[in-house]
């Protein structure tokens, strides 16, 4: 027996043992590193993410303001966004596709010598939203879109098997307002991140007229 190679070959076998040993420890001591780096890195994605909402929003304000002082907030904010928010609400497919009139005077149909002006008006499928458009928003609104909304069908008699919705589009809004728009079942929106966002809180369901 050649004991000397053997021992070569068991000392050959020991310093690979060692050299793997001092590989895994420094692959280990790599992805622990790594780990660290990545939750950082994502923590500072989360806090860009979240600054870049901020500014997005600070700039769709900015233009909310801008198209308040020019009279334009229904047809640069809520037009954009209002068939948007229609089929997200009632669940429309955009194959439906979706109408949107914006500031149409309408004739009464059987009373010639009314007329009325409204908004803006989107329909999808089953469903026609009626939105109002205030630069601030008060009880008053609310109520006032609620009578509007009952009378749409005198004014639009196509709509007589729709289901009509109601909603408020405005810059600002107090969150008292939107609890009480909501016991009423209007939509109320706001300037955010995609222009108008819905701000109704979470589970909010629409009345359907």
């Amino acid at each position: 027996m050649n004991i000397p190679l053997m021992d070569k070959r068991v000392k050959s076998l020991e310093e690979m043992m060692a050299d793997l040993m001092a590989t895994v420890e420094n692959t280990s001591r790599i992805a622990a590193q790594t780990s660290i780096e990545m939750r950082e890195f994502k923590e500072e994605m989360k806090d860009f993410k979240d600054e870049m909402r901020r500014e997005h929003r600070n700039l769709n304000r900015q233009l909310g303001e801008i198209a308040n002082k020019q009279g334009r907030m229904t047809e640069d904010l809520v037009a954009p966004s209002i068939c948007r928010i229609l089929q997200e609400v009632v669940d429309c497919p955009p194959s439906y596709g979706c109408g949107l009139v914006v500031r149409i005077r309408k004739v009464n149909p059987k009373a010639r010598n009314r007329t009325r002006e409204f908004d803006a008006i989107a329909e999808c499928g089953d469903y026609v939203l009626v939105n109002e458009t205030k630069s601030s928003l008060a009880p008053v609104d609310i109520d006032k879109l609620m009578d509007t909304i009952a009378i749409v069908r005198e004014y639009f008699p196509e709509y007589k098997d729709r289901k009509i919705i109601g909603s408020l589009a405005t810059l600002y809004v107090d969150e008292s307002l939107v609890k009480y728009a909501s016991r009423k079942g209007i939509i109320v929106l706001a300037v955010g991140e995609e222009l108008m966002d819905i701000v109704n809180e979470p589970g909010f369901k629409p009345a359907e007229f």
